[in-house]
């Protein structure tokens, strides 16, 4: 087992939730969380007003509660904090989960002392702080939830974030890709575990394959770093930094108390490092979704079929833009097609437009070709839901036919999917959707990562062959 300080505490054997009530609402709803993804160990709501929450028996303080309580979720206002802390000392709490918020993001020197003065208390009882200012810990394997209806299921992603909102955002953002998380971590303010550490524990954590991050602001520039660099090399780092810009910096300052600093300076060292940054949370969760479902792309010729008539031409700008390397129809296949005597031969490219249809040759006979063709490093396809003009209808039979026209479970080089949700029109036809969402069930089951439109794929494509050039 891990000997890092966040090992232990990540493990409770019960929580006490201070400041839970029956009303739910954002402060009082960590018990039914906790309940909904099957937390195993024993759940003490805390609150002098009731006897009952959430069909459990409530306790007025902390240190009234019978059994061992190893973490405590604090939603009590910040006066009320220092009063609580010396409660947990006194019970042999391990850690505290600070919700509570206006402390030192407010900007206000009291509230700054008071944030100081909780540490103080803490650290003289040897209990360790989550935040404040965050929304704390997801631990699918341990039951552990911050928000209703997140995934039971756990999986190789970790995530490490001083935004709260942006946890919640990005797990169900990657819900709908597919992705799984080993652990997703808010932690706010920072007044114990910062950034380092939580990087630190991914980066030796077995069951954390990916990393992903959002920063505000760094504590120890030359720790993160050294830790940032140690890591990539073994694990893809993915980061996002909130604060770029001026506005940016002013709301980074009033949000986690933090100091944006230079964007120059951090997008240097995160390159030199040997991580990834991300523009936003969603390309963010499209990298994730690519180091998750693909194997490494060696370089950047890549071949595009699907597409049609304006869309290819702009799929081959889009794809150079990105970095890639569009590179023409190989001869090979323009002799084998005309060996083959398909009248497309002497006209189709790369991107394969797909605007005029033959009968004999579908964008699931180009794409076969292109992946048994040596000058291709990898592919992107254009893919969308099938046609149902209505009638009698065998869905599986559909299913069957619509992912035989496109061949992509047989594809051997990594294979990026374009999928166009629009489904011909159907869209609103909960049969078609249902239809929709099981091909791209089977399209993430192949490990096929999905995006939704050509400049996503790219450039996913692309920072994740600039990754593995750098980590040779």
């Amino acid at each position: 087992m891990s000997a890092h300080p966040l090992e232990e505490i990540l493990h409770p054997r019960s929580i006490a939730v201070v400041g839970a009530s029956n009303s739910g609402g954002r402060g009082g709803g960590f018990v039914a969380p906790l309940q909904e993804l099957g937390f195993k160990g024993d759940i003490y709501p805390v609150n002098p007003k009731y006897s009952e929450i959430m069909g459990l028996k409530a306790y007025a303080r902390v240190r009234d509660i019978p059994g061992v309580v190893d973490y405590v979720i604090s939603s009590i206002p910040a006066p009320q904090v220092p009063a609580m802390i010396d409660d947990c000392v006194q019970k042999g709490v391990k850690v505290v989960h600070l919700f509570t918020a206006r402390f030192s993001e407010t900007g206000r020197k009291d509230a700054a002392e008071l944030e100081q003065d909780i540490l103080r208390r803490a650290k003289s009882g040897g209990v360790r702080i989550i935040g404040p200012n965050c929304m704390g810990l997801y631990y699918p394997r341990e039951g552990i939830s911050f928000n209703n209806g997140m995934p039971k299921e756990s999986g190789p992603v970790g995530l490490a974030s001083q935004s709260g909102q942006a946890v919640g955002e990005i797990v169900f953002l990657a819900d709908e890709k597919g992705l799984r998380f080993s652990k997703a971590i808010s932690y706010g303010n920072a007044l114990d575990f910062n950034e380092c550490d939580y990087l630190e524990y991914f980066a030796q954590d077995p069951d954390t394959e990916i990393i992903m991050m959002y920063i505000e602001g760094v504590r120890d520039g030359s720790r993160f770093f050294d830790l940032l660099r140690s890591t990539a090399a073994t694990k893809p780092v993915i980061i996002v930094k909130g604060g770029r810009g001026t506005s940016g910096t002013r709301a980074t300052a009033s949000h986690t108390a933090s100091l944006a600093g230079s964007m120059q300076v951090w997008e240097t060292m995160v390159n030199q490092a040997g991580a990834v940054s991300a523009r936003d949370l969603e390309e963010l969760v499209d990298l994730a979704t690519g180091f998750y479902y693909l194997p490494p792309i060696k370089g950047p010729r890549v071949g595009v079929a699907g597409g049609s008539g304006g869309s290819s031409v702009l799929a081959a700008d889009i794809c150079e833009e990105a970095g890639l390397d569009v590179i023409p129809l190989p001869v090979e296949i323009r002799e084998k097609l005309k060996a083959n005597g398909s009248p497309i031969w002497d006209w189709v490219g790369n991107p394969a437009d797909f605007s005029i249809g033959y009968d004999d040759f579908n964008v699931g006979g180009m794409i076969q070709m292109m992946d048994e063709n040596e000058n291709f490093d990898f592919l992107i396809l254009f893919m969308s839901g099938p046609w149902f003009r209505g009638g009698d209808m065998n869905i599986n039979k559909l299913i069957e036919e619509h992912m035989k026209r496109f061949n992509v479970e047989d594809i051997k080089k990594p294979l990026l999917v374009v999928f166009q949700e629009r489904g011909r029109g159907n869209n609103t036809d909960p049969v078609m959707q249902n239809i929709v969402n099981e091909i791209k069930k089977r399209l993430m089951d192949a490990n096929i990562p999905l995006f939704s439109n050509i400049g996503r794929a790219a450039s996913t494509a692309n920072k994740l062959i600039e990754y593995y050039q750098k980590k040779k």
